[in-house]
């Protein structure tokens, strides 16, 4: 089996290109948590000769620690320079990066986009070429991300490290976009909030969301773990279409399932486990829950359900659509999201124009699993 590359991330979320590397040869020697070298680890397992020498905090011995873990590092936003977060245990956890600036116009909506699980920033980018003018794009990088530590999982609390990406945003976050898994972290923290500390809208993908405890069954429990490979697999074939072979598709999902391993697996459902006693009356803000009528991972009727108990939530289910709306449907997707934000913000997007196409990927989407 030859070795699958995939750009990562893509040319145009980041001007700084590293490679992704998936399907390794049978045999070869793989490191890391769960066959995979980790981060800041070598061939041989450990971690890189750099970080060695290296106190908790990740800083250099020797040097003067950050005041708190989640104050910014690194240089002042814009033009591209990513927000660093010292998160959990020492490593580094949480980005927040810019991903497009606005167009124009002197009071940009900043908005943060949000993956999934073991998902990749590069859904994003049809969303990109297609917001509007006034609107400044904004992604985090999630430990729960493809190129995450999946340690994360043992100790962390999700929405905690949600909570620090919306903390981390220069000048505060607007509004928020958030993918699948994230969804319920998110909202989370979008509840327990103080009122001018959150977004002023938010647009919900494909949210995973019970309204009772009674809900789920043990039929729940056992399709979602013994088929979670499967949803992986989906996000891998929206990912990569045809460039990989169905049998090589299947290969990878389990790599990946491997890697996420058990307590990731016990993060996904134990937030959906949770999604009952969302505090929904909290929620004050307008958010838009967007779902797809074939999504096999987070039930349409899980979306509708969410939307139906938020104080000012409005509903949208696309046709002929899968788990990722803003891929497989990005026109409808940004037109949707262009509504919400000019009802949110009508004074800063009275004049906001869109793109009129979806242009073409400059690259390759990275294989992005989910939930």
């Amino acid at each position: 089996m030859s070795r699958y590359e995939v750009p990562w991330p893509p040319a145009d979320a980041s001007s700084e290109t590293t490679t992704r590397v998936l399907g390794e040869p049978a045999g070869e020697a793989r490191t890391g948590r769960g066959g995979h070298r980790g981060p800041g680890e070598t061939d041989a397992g450990g971690p890189a000769p750099e970080l060695q020498d290296r106190s908790p905090s990740g800083a250099p011995k020797g040097q003067a620690q950050p005041r708190h873990p989640a104050e910014p590092v690194g240089g002042p936003a814009g033009g591209g320079m990513a927000t660093g977060l010292l998160g959990f245990h020492g490593q580094r956890t949480s980005t927040v990066r810019l991903r497009r600036a606005a167009r124009g116009g002197s009071s940009p909506v900043r908005m943060l986009l949000l993956h999934g699980l073991a998902g990749a920033t590069s859904v994003w980018r049809s969303y990109e070429e297609l917001a509007l003018d006034g609107v400044e794009i904004w992604e985090g990088v999630l430990p729960w991300g493809a190129e995450g530590d999946p340690g994360w999982s043992v100790h962390d609390d999700p929405a905690e490290h949600v909570e620090r990406a919306l903390d981390a945003m220069p000048g505060g976050v607007d509004a928020v976009i958030v993918h699948s898994f994230t969804a319920g972290p998110a909202l989370e923290v979008l509840a327990r909030r103080a009122a001018g500390r959150g977004p002023r809208a938010a647009v919900v993908v494909a949210p995973f969301h019970r309204r009772s405890p009674g809900d789920f069954t043990w039929d729940d429990a056992l399709y979602y773990l013994s088929g979670f490979h499967r949803i992986l697999e989906e996000g891998l074939r929206i990912g990569a279409g045809d460039r990989i072979a169905p049998a090589l598709r299947a290969a990878m999902a389990m790599r990946v399932r491997d890697r996420i391993g058990p307590y990731g697996w016990q993060q996904f459902f134990g937030a959906y486990l949770r999604s009952p006693h969302l505090d929904v009356a909290a929620l004050r803000l307008p958010v838009l829950v967007v779902a797809g009528t074939e999504d096999f991972a987070a039930p349409p009727g899980d979306a509708r359900t969410l939307a139906g108990a938020l104080p000012d939530g409005r509903f949208e289910l696309f046709d002929d659509c899968g788990h990722f709306a803003m891929v497989e449907q990005p026109r409808r997707f940004a037109d949707a999201v262009h509504a919400l934000l000019s009802e949110a913000f009508p004074d800063r997007l009275a004049n906001g124009t869109a793109a009129t196409a979806v242009p073409p990927p400059s690259a390759p989407l990275a294989v992005h699993p989910l939930p």
